[in-house]
Order: C-alpha cells, then structure tokens, then sequence
C-alpha cells in the first residue's frame, strides 16, 4: 500500500464533547484544566511554585482561567481556579478563594493567548529534562519517530533574561513560538499551546520524554565515540502528519485523562445541567 494511503486506525475515532451552551462549555474547560494540573503533579512537573496552564474562557475570551499561585498541583480543584484578564486583572467574583497571581504565568500566557486567538490552551513547567535539555539552547534532533511530531513545529528561545516578569519579555516568547506548538526556553524549561487541553498536555508529555530521549542518546553516542542516527528530512515530514498533528494530539491525550477518571471515581455529566 502507498505511504500516502496509510491509516493507522480502523473504524470512527472518538470526537471531542458537543456542548449545550457556554455556561456547560466553561464547567467542562474548567473541570478538564483541574485535571491536567493533577496530571502534571503525577507526572512530577510541578516545581515548588512555579509552572502554570491556561486555558481561554469560552464566555470572556479576553480571559483565561490560571492556577492560584502556590498550591500544589495535585491539589487543584475546579473552583480553585482563578479568572484572569489580558490585563492581568484576577475578576474576583468568579475565581476561587486564593487569586494569587503568579505574574510570570500572567506576562507569558496573556502574551499567548493574545496574539494566537487559535490557542485554547497553553502549558509551561520546569520539568527535570526539559530544565536540562533547554541548557544547550538548540532545537530536537529528529532521532525517534515521536521527535518527528515536533518536525518544524518547535521553537528555541534563547534570549533568557531571569523570570518572565514583564511584558515585553512575554512579547520576545510569543515572536520565538510564531505559530508553532512549542517552545524550549533556553536555561528555562518548556512551553507547549495548542487548540486543546488534551493537546497540550499530549504534547508536553512528549516533548519532556524527547529531551530525556535525547540526553540520553546523545550521551551514549558520545561515549562509545559515535553520531546518533538522524531521520531524514522527507520521512519526518511525513512521520510530522502521522504524529504531530493537533487531532492526534487530542487523542493521545484521552488516555491519561481516562486513567485519572478511574483512579478519582469522577468524571464530568455532560448530561446534568449547568
């Protein structure tokens, strides 16, 4: 069969949810972004205080909902979200009881969210290999079949200038990212945004594991005094649209959420009203 005709599933794939409204929507965004946090405490992204995910209010789409600053992540519920204005103005009324603002997640994701209206969700941590991997201030090697799902779709900032504190070094993160995926931020960690918050935390995931993939084979390559195989150019754009793409990254990302609905016993009645 043609490489142009293969498909790696039989049958319907699964589609995101369909809501009745944007009260319903913005229960279930804020419901699944809890998720992720507690996800990312699992995986161990979270690192004292810092690190932040965003996801863009379906009601005030000049607002995105963000982790009170200081509580763990394994410990975020709904209603300990706070919203926050591309001003940076936390609005009381519908944020949880903590509306401390971490002000790097401010100057980083209101930046984000508002120069790519195509982003819903846009994750940063500072994960142990992405941490180690950002030190050498380059982009992937195409080495493994899941660094092609960052082939051209993954930036390097490189202009580290301390903790992202005010505006205009959000701006030079935004310029770095373009329209990509990801970004690695030199001396810094990582940064993922996409369409989804399945996406995102897919995406984040991987990135983190391609970086420790990497340290290790460039190591191993250096001490037996050999190269790492690359992929060539044509099959990582082709292996990019099998792997890489927004759709798949939403659906590999359905597991983990499936996992942790198991372990917790709860999940979201799209059915009940809100």
């Amino acid at each position: 069969m043609p490489k142009a005709e293969w498909n790696a599933t039989v049958g319907k794939l699964p589609r995101p949810p369909q809501f009745t409204s944007k009260e319903q929507e913005r229960a279930w965004l804020k419901f699944r972004l809890a998720q992720a946090f507690r996800l990312f405490g699992k995986f161990g992204y979270d690192e004292g205080v810092a690190g932040h995910i965003t996801v863009r209010d379906p009601i005030r789409i000049d607002c995105f909902w963000v982790n009170p600053y200081g509580k763990h992540f394994s410990l975020i519920k709904p209603e300990d979200l706070i919203l926050v204005d591309h001003h940076g103005v936390v609005q009381v009324a519908e944020s949880g009881p903590n509306t401390l603002l971490n002000k790097a997640a401010f100057m980083i994701h209101s930046a984000i969210h508002t120069a790519r209206p195509d982003v819903l969700c846009a994750a940063h941590s500072h994960s142990v290999y992405g941490r180690a991997f950002s030190t050498l201030g380059k982009s992937l090697d195409m080495i493994t079949q899941d660094a092609c799902a960052f082939y051209e779709d993954h930036a390097v900032f490189t202009q580290y200038g301390g903790p992202v504190l005010d505006e205009e070094e959000g701006h030079h993160i935004v310029q770095a990212l373009g329209n990509k995926k990801a970004v690695i931020l030199q001396n810094h960690g990582l940064l993922v945004a996409t369409d989804s918050i399945e996406a995102t935390l897919h995406y984040f995931v991987a990135l983190e594991k391609c970086c420790e993939v990497q340290l290790l084979a460039d190591a191993a390559a250096a001490g037996t005094g050999g190269q790492t195989k690359k992929i060539p150019e044509a099959e990582s754009k082709i292996t990019y649209k099998a792997v890489g793409t927004l759709t798949g990254g939403w659906f590999n990302g359905l597991p983990h959420f499936q996992v942790l609905e198991a372990q917790e016993g709860v999940s979201f009645d799209l059915a009940a009203k809100q």
